[in-house]
């Protein structure tokens, strides 16, 4: 019987059936390794913002304006380089404003021309020929192709390209090659795009950033507790589905689920007005909220408070179907005295805010009424059924994980589970404890198996961890003690209201808790980075996103506008180029309209995190690694082609 490594190499001799196909493999191979390494791009707890995700997205934190300087220095006004940019950005739009202005469109057609293929052609430079190749679109392949490759100091070729621009113009293509050179250029600036969590919730577009990432060229996602939620209500775990709704309700944003997602609300907003129209539903008031029909806004109140009582209803029946979660106590319709409206909390009596329920039995307030079952299964049918978000929801199953390693990085949305003293907590999960990287591990199976195991029961217990990981004090994502969500609605007093969180966030600048993270996740703590987001940095009050001297960076800085008052700022990103990791602080994003009418670019503030003194290469990534394995292989293979012990395969 042959050896293992005697199929492999016979298996490898087909793709390279001779010694030159081989030693050709070698020497491209060895060759990528030198080049530059990719540009990262990290974001996170984007929360539904489309347009000032999608404007980030475009100018790469900054990354497109470093091209624009590194090309033009100072040849170029610094309006000149804005306008530029602006142009990359939005070159559809801007080209409409700027050629109803322009005398001369021809002129400006060929200047424009000869700039944006210099920034392309700089930010193709660290990218082999055959991967700008596979980038570059169809229509114009062709000549992209002959444009980028032009040689600086080839001046008998120089008639040449003019007259490949001279012809672009001439055949009235210009603004179509505008726009792809411009989206090419997007395209090549930055080679990956790590998503740290909750692209959900709050703001009013979490499908439209959806729809864009899955058209992006290279990412991966960390879940966010908001995203997992999601997961979860597209999966049909009840809890789940309630939370969405009414995280939806309260921030006046019920359109992303009518219209965004073709979920009709109508019998919910039905036994909205029949269950509450007579009650101001004052402690429900919307949060952050663009609607301003007074109208829209009472129905809006009503379904959140509807929604609200039938999740503490659902969410009372979980918690007691599933004692191994220690939610009980997170069950308080039972402790409400309802003939003296008050609540039995912690030893104390409080007085609610609000004492109308006429759908909560005193009996046996969990129990949902008729009307209320009819509209949550209805709901859940109607989440299963959606085919836009089953994609949605499919795509970050396929793309997401609990944490990523990459690149000397450890990604994850929210906290590593610490007891008070610094070291991992055990958690039990079905009967078995975790903690650390385990931990992580088998929550992430869990939650797979909530979409795809053939097993009715295993596929129940993945449906019940992704509620679980929504807000169990013991979760990676949520990381407090408690979700305070009855008391903030129903209590004045707001020590109620207060959510502890986990001591992970106490040991941020303790080098020997932060290395052991690192550790267990296997990197080496001298050399590796965490980045994560989920709890926002108050820069307004002077907090640093950079912990423990730039091992830990916090990149959660108020992206979601709900946040900005908070956090003084409008997010943090991160760029990890070839030079080092760049800090991107961000003013708040005005409007695409004002960005291409008044080219107001989102303002930076970039801060150097690591400086390396020898440029990064390919060969320092795990792309490098797992090229260098390939390589190490090829070598093998040419070493039996040399021997005799595989015969080279000619076809003739």
């Amino acid at each position: 019987m042959k050896s293992l490594e005697s199929r492999y190499l016979e298996r490898l001799s087909e793709l390279y059936p001779t010694i030159a196909d081989a030693s050709t493999e070698i020497i491209n191979l060895e060759a990528i390794l030198n080049l530059p390494k990719g540009t990262e791009h990290f974001l996170t707890d984007i929360h539904g913002e489309y347009e000032a995700f999608s404007h980030v997205l475009k100018n790469g934190s900054g990354a497109v304006k470093r091209k624009i300087d590194d090309v033009f220095g100072n040849t170029l006004s610094r309006q000149d380089k804005q306008s530029l940019a602006t142009l990359i950005y939005y070159p559809a739009e801007k080209m409409n404003r700027i050629l109803e202005q322009e005398e001369n469109p021809e002129d400006w057609y060929k200047i424009t021309l000869y700039r944006l293929i210099a920034v392309c052609r700089r930010a193709s430079s660290k990218y082999t020929r055959s991967k700008v190749r596979k980038a570059l679109p169809k229509e114009f392949a062709y000549v992209m192709e002959e444009l980028l490759t032009e040689q600086a100091d080839r001046t008998d070729k120089e008639s040449y390209y003019d007259a490949i621009i001279q012809s672009i113009i001439g055949v009235g293509r210009a603004r179509q090659f505008i726009i792809a050179l411009s989206e090419l250029i997007q395209r090549l600036t930055i080679d990956h795009l790590h998503i740290v969590g909750d692209i959900y919730d709050r703001g009013p577009g979490p499908h439209m950033i959806m729809d864009k990432l899955m058209d992006y060229h290279s990412l991966d996602i960390q879940w966010g507790n908001h995203d997992i939620l999601w997961m979860g209500a597209a999966a049909g775990h009840m809890g789940c589905i309630a939370n969405v709704i009414r995280i939806c309700a309260r921030y006046g944003n019920l359109d992303i689920l009518e219209d965004g997602y073709g979920i009709n609300l109508l019998p919910l907003a039905t036994f909205s007005i029949n269950t509450y129209g007579n009650d101001p539903c004052h402690c429900f008031r919307l949060k952050d909220s663009n609607t301003h029909d007074p109208s829209e806004t009472e129905l809006n109140q009503k379904m959140h408070k509807a929604i609200s009582i039938i999740q503490f209803k659902i969410e009372g029946q979980l918690s007691r179907s599933n004692p191994d979660f220690y939610l009980n106590d997170r069950n308080l319709l039972h402790r409400i005295h309802y003939s003296h409206g008050t609540l039995q909390l912690d030893g104390r009596e409080y007085k609610l805010l609000d004492t109308n329920f006429p759908t909560v039995d005193p009996e046996n307030p969990y129990l949902l009424t008729s009307q209320e079952a009819e509209i949550m299964n209805r709901l859940q049918r109607a989440f299963i059924n959606c085919e836009k978000l089953q994609r949605h929801m499919k795509f970050l199953i396929s793309k997401g994980s609990l944490y990523k390693v990459y690149n000397n990085n450890l990604l994850y949305h929210g906290c590593v589970p610490l007891n008070q003293d610094g070291t991992f907590r055990e958690v039990e999960i079905y009967g078995k404890k975790y903690k650390g990287k385990a931990l992580f591990d088998v929550l992430d199976n869990y939650v797979r198996k909530g979409f795809q195991s053939i097993n009715e029961e295993e596929r129940e217990r993945g449906r019940n961890i992704m509620w679980y990981i929504w807000h169990n004090e013991n979760s990676p994502l949520f990381g407090k003690d408690k979700m305070a969500t009855f008391e903030r609605y129903f209590l004045a007093d707001e020590e109620t209201h207060k959510e502890i969180k986990n001591p992970y966030y106490r040991f941020l600048e303790q080098e020997s808790v932060v290395d052991r993270i690192l550790k267990e996740f296997g990197l080496n703590p001298s050399e590796a980075h965490i980045i994560n987001g989920h709890v926002p940095v108050r820069s307004k009050d002077g907090e640093s996103p950079v912990k423990c001297g730039g091992k830990l960076l916090v990149i959660d800085g108020g992206f979601s506008k709900a946040y900005q008052k908070e956090t003084g700022i409008a997010g943090y990103t991160l760029i990890y180029n070839s030079y080092g990791l760049i800090l991107a602080a961000h003013e708040p994003f005005e409007s695409t309209e004002a960005a291409i009418e008044k080219e107001s670019d989102i303002h930076s503030d970039n801060q150097m995190i690591q400086w390396v003194p020898v440029r990064k290469c390919v060969g320092d990534t795990d792309t490098g690694r797992d090229l260098k394995e390939k390589i190490a292989d090829l070598k093998r293979l040419l070493e039996a082609y040399y021997n005799g012990t595989i015969t080279e395969k000619f076809t003739g």
